[in-house]
């Protein structure tokens, strides 16, 4: 009998075995449902039983094997081939499942398979394999059966909970923060946004070096080191220690260019700031429609892709108020749940914008089966790099694929929100009234008498103020108008 054919029939016995374990448990226990899962009205109320607590249950509908390909095409397209593991103690089984969901967008946007994924229930993660080993080794069998070759964990991974889950499913396993910095790897464009996500991939690499054989030894002096003689005899430096140099090296150096370009970025923002433009930031979770919110207000034309960070370099665009006031938009880069804190710290020139500006547009997808516990994420972040005090309107997007009900619930909850679809057009004449009605207004009263050579002067109040009344007589334009302080000491000249 050949190898594969008995690998073929170790997967068979293992499919069946899975199969009758399924059958088994499916008349345990009337309290629980199909799933596993406690029937509403059960005495057992929602106790964190024995049995919820040891199940290893599989979550359908994560597949995304490509199918109808033949052989040739199918060695062409394969890209790396992964099973996602979600531990969960707190919160509902619905919520966990939204998260590895979440965790299946994300392997997708990053080129991935997803052939299947696993919930485990308990207390706390186990230090030393994060599933426990008896479960790691169920995983191991089902990575096995679908020939998977790369597990992704649905949270932050300890260096030894890593190695060890490593050591019994016998394939690559990274978490979810390596599988967030690998997706703004491949989307970071501008010398800016490249540096800021190496110097994140940088800082979650260190502490998670690893070595083996020569290269944890020491380097030998004396003969041991091709015959140096004395003089060169010592410790020396191991392989692991070098490359710890080299990184702290390598961030050492990223973080001075970071800090350059946040110096032209803040002279950029000040500029804007000196000449009295407001500011409107848009913010929010990834793939909530953000980019596309500011192409409808702007006619910007930036990336709009239906996939998870698409937008990570941020882009600043000029608009208008209904009234001719100038104002700038700024798109920044999406949250999401647990975003790595190293992402964060990279990105706080960037995110900066967002707690300079006047207003920020918090966009919420309506569709999203949990929209709530976005707007918890993006809140933690804003309030990480200290824009939580910035006056904060909530746009409910995608309103015409949502539930009204959830969007009803959405505008009852939060005091300033606005339900808008930037697919169909849907609520933008409401959002850019509102967006006027928020913006600070010019509040010092000026009467002005412009020579008609100065229709520079003019314009820049039509810009920059408000006008409120204009007379042209013999001598020049007479204005009423409400200006900046800026603007009123650059047209002190002209005062009446």
């Amino acid at each position: 009998m050949t190898a594969r054919n008995t690998q073929d029939m170790r997967r068979s016995d293992l499919l069946d075995g899975r199969a009758e374990a399924l059958a088994a448990e499916a008349d345990v226990d009337p309290r629980y449902d199909n799933d596993g899962f406690l029937i509403e009205g059960s005495t057992d109320g929602d106790q964190f039983d024995r049995e919820d607590r040891a199940a290893l249950r599989r979550v359908a509908g994560l597949s995304t094997e490509l199918e109808d390909v033949t052989e040739v095409e199918y060695r062409q397209l394969r890209l790396e081939r992964v099973v996602l593991a979600g531990v969960w103690g707190e919160g509902t089984a619905e919520e966990a499942e939204h998260s590895l969901r979440e965790l299946s967008a994300l392997a997708e946007t990053a080129g991935s398979t997803v052939l299947a994924g696993v919930l485990q229930r308990r207390l706390k993660p186990d230090p030393g394999t994060w599933m426990g080993s008896g479960k790691a080794a169920e995983l191991r069998d089902i990575v096995i059966a679908e020939g998977a070759d790369t597990v992704i964990a649905d949270t932050e991974l300890t260096p030894s909970q890593r190695r060890g889950l490593e050591d019994v499913v016998k394939v690559k396993v990274i978490d979810r923060t390596a599988l967030i910095l690998d997706i703004f790897a491949q989307h970071a464009k501008s010398k800016e946004g490249k540096a800021q996500v190496e110097l994140a991939q940088l800082q979650y690499l260190l502490p998670r070096l690893r070595g083996w054989g020569e290269s944890m030894s020491r380097q030998a002096g004396g003969q041991a080191a091709g015959g140096q003689g004395m003089g060169s005899r010592g410790p020396g430096e191991t392989k692991i220690e070098l490359d710890r140099r080299r990184i702290n090296t390598r961030i050492a150096k990223l973080r001075r260019e970071l800090s350059g370009m946040k110096t032209m970025r803040d002279t950029k923002r000040h500029s804007r700031r000196a000449g009295q433009v407001p500011s409107v930031a848009i913010a929010g979770y990834t793939n909530a429609g953000k980019s596309s919110i500011l192409n409808r207000l702007t006619g910007a034309g930036v990336l709009v892709q239906n996939q998870l960070f698409a937008t990570l370099d941020p882009t600043v665009r000029r608009a208008e108020t209904r009234d001719g006031r100038g104002y700038t938009l700024v798109d920044t880069v999406g949250f999401v749940r647990e975003l790595p804190h190293q992402l964060v710290e990279a990105f706080r020139s960037t995110l900066e914008e967002v707690g300079e500006a006047d207003l920020v547009l918090h966009v919420v997808d309506g569709s999203h089966p949990d929209p709530e516990s976005q707007i918890t994420a993006v809140r933690e972040v804003l309030a990480d790099v200290g824009a939580d005090q910035v006056k904060e309107v909530v746009v409910v997007n995608k309103a015409d694929l949502a539930d009204p009900h959830v969007i009803d619930r959405l505008l009852r909850a939060e005091k300033h929100a606005i339900a808008v679809s930037a697919r169909t057009g849907a609520g933008f004449d409401e959002l850019q009234q509102l967006i006027d009605d928020e913006l600070p207004r010019p509040d010092i009263r000026v009467e002005l008498l412009l020579p008609y050579q100065r229709g520079d002067l003019l314009s820049r109040l039509h810009e920059e103020g408000e006008v409120l009344a204009t007379e042209h007589t013999a001598d020049g334009t007479h204005v009423h108008a409400k200006v900046t302080p800026v603007l009123q000491g650059e047209l002190a000249a002209f005062a009446v």
